[in-house]
C-alpha cells in the first residue's frame, strides 16, 4: 500500500480560517490598544498643562494667560502641546483645547482645558481659582 504524506484540503482550509480569525483579532486588538495609548497620552498632556498653569504660572502671575504655549508654560516638555495626530494646541483640528474665561486683555481669571478622547468622553480640567 502506498501512503502519501501531506495535508488534506480540509486541513489546509481549517488552517487558513484559523489564521484569518487570528489576524482579525490581532488587528482589532491593536487598534484598541493604540486608542488606549493615545487617550493616556492626551490625559498626561492635559494634566501637565493644568499643573503648570496652577502651580507655576498662576502662583507667579496671579492670573491665567489668554493663550498657552511653550513660551509661557516653560516648566513642561514642549512636545506635550502636540496631540497624537501631530497637531499643536491652538491649531485647527487639534485634540487639545485651552478655553480662557473672564479675561481682561491678556489676563484671565479662569480656564478650561479639554482633550478629545477616543474611548471616553472629553477629558476636562478646570481652573482652581
Amino acid at each position: 500500500m502506498n501512503k502519501k504524506s501531506g495535508f488534506t484540503v480540509i486541513e489546509v482550509c481549517v488552517l487558513v480560517v484559523f489564521l484569518v480569525v487570528a489576524g482579525a483579532i490581532f488587528v482589532i486588538q491593536k487598534g484598541e490598544l493604540q486608542q488606549q495609548f493615545n487617550d493616556k497620552t492626551r490625559k498626561t498632556a492635559i494634566n501637565a498643562m493644568y499643573y503648570n498653569l496652577e502651580e507655576v504660572f498662576y502662583k507667579q502671575n496671579g492670573h491665567y494667560p489668554k493663550t498657552i504655549s511653550e513660551k509661557n508654560l516653560t516648566a513642561i516638555d514642549p512636545n506635550l502641546f502636540t496631540d497624537p495626530l501631530g497637531i499643536v494646541l491652538g491649531e485647527e483640528g487639534s485634540q487639545y483645547r485651552y478655553e480662557p474665561t473672564n479675561c481682561d486683555g491678556e489676563k484671565c481669571q479662569s480656564y478650561t482645558l479639554r482633550a478629545d478622547l477616543d474611548l471616553e468622553e472629553d477629558y476636562i480640567k478646570k481652573s482652581k481659582n
